[in-house]
């Protein structure tokens, strides 16, 4: 290991020793409880998963009892995480660890990948994560802590360039505290020198919330978690989300067809009742 790289993880180790961050899924090496944190981490701010994690959990103590539940059920349970498809690919996620592997979770990222919503990287953080397998994988706040420190330059940074410095650099001995230790490393960076990610290759700056597609989603969700029963006519449930967000109609019923589609909800054409 050359110098820089040497100087490099003593960095990383240093401030992890002195502002390390204490989060429940840190906790753990419960395979389950982990990969439910990984899902939800998708895309949503620690804070906000610390808040509901266990909640979720005490309702889903297990692989089988999330398989055996009724995905309404989950989807109610993940109120408040927003992007309410990943409650769908952990549900089915369950159901596919229960049938094919007996409620054990593989010691293999590329076995994990079959699963819905797990793609390569997420996959080697919960093996990183459950087992502490010293597996090479991408998220954000690794894309900054190496972009910071190997690519200052580089205008346009891609994953593949990151991917060789990760694998020279993971700790063999401890690869789960390694990972902890580049997450707290890649928090404290943003705030410090601002989206350093932004020179990722694969950066995608999020569009706003207001007025999207995505919050007329997550209102009609919303709504239907609240309502008694879980269920509305279809003309309520337009006229309350369009009220709620300021949608059309025209908006409002692609997406509840869509939402259908996609098993997050269920539209009942007898009556024309839609239920979460």
């Amino acid at each position: 290991m050359d110098t820089k790289i040497k100087q490099f993880c003593a960095c990383v180790w240093d401030h992890y020793a002195a502002n390390k961050r204490d989060f429940s899924w840190r906790q753990t090496t419960d395979p389950y409880y982990i990969i439910v944190s990984e899902i939800m981490l998708q895309q949503t701010q620690t804070q906000r998963v610390q808040e509901k994690i266990d909640a979720f959990v005490e309702l889903f103590p297990t692989w089988q009892a999330l398989a055996s539940a009724q995905r309404g059920d989950v989807i109610v349970a993940w109120q408040g995480l927003g992007y309410n498809r990943r409650a769908a690919y952990l549900h089915a996620s369950a159901q596919h660890v229960a049938r094919e592997f007996a409620c054990v979770l593989p010691h293999c990222p590329k076995a994990l990948t079959v699963l819905p919503g797990i793609g390569i990287n997420t996959a080697g953080a919960i093996c990183a994560y459950a087992f502490n397998m010293p597996t090479a994988f991408i998220e954000t706040n690794i894309r900054t802590v190496f972009i910071y420190h190997f690519f200052p330059d580089v205008l346009v940074v891609s994953d593949a360039m990151i991917l060789e410095f990760v694998q020279k650099t993971v700790c063999k001995d401890n690869p789960r505290e390694w990972y902890y230790a580049l997450m707290d490393y890649g928090v404290h960076l943003k705030k410090t020198q601002g989206n350093i990610a932004k020179k990722s290759k694969h950066y995608a700056k999020q569009s706003a919330f207001i007025g999207s597609m995505r919050q007329i989603r997550g209102s009609i969700i919303r709504i239907l978690s609240s309502a008694e029963n879980r269920t509305l006519s279809r003309n309520d449930l337009i006229d309350r989300v369009c009220d709620d967000v300021g949608c059309s109609l025209v908006d409002c019923t692609k997406i509840i067809k869509n939402l259908a589609s996609e098993e997050l909800i269920t539209i009942d054409t007898v009556v024309d009742c839609v239920h979460v």
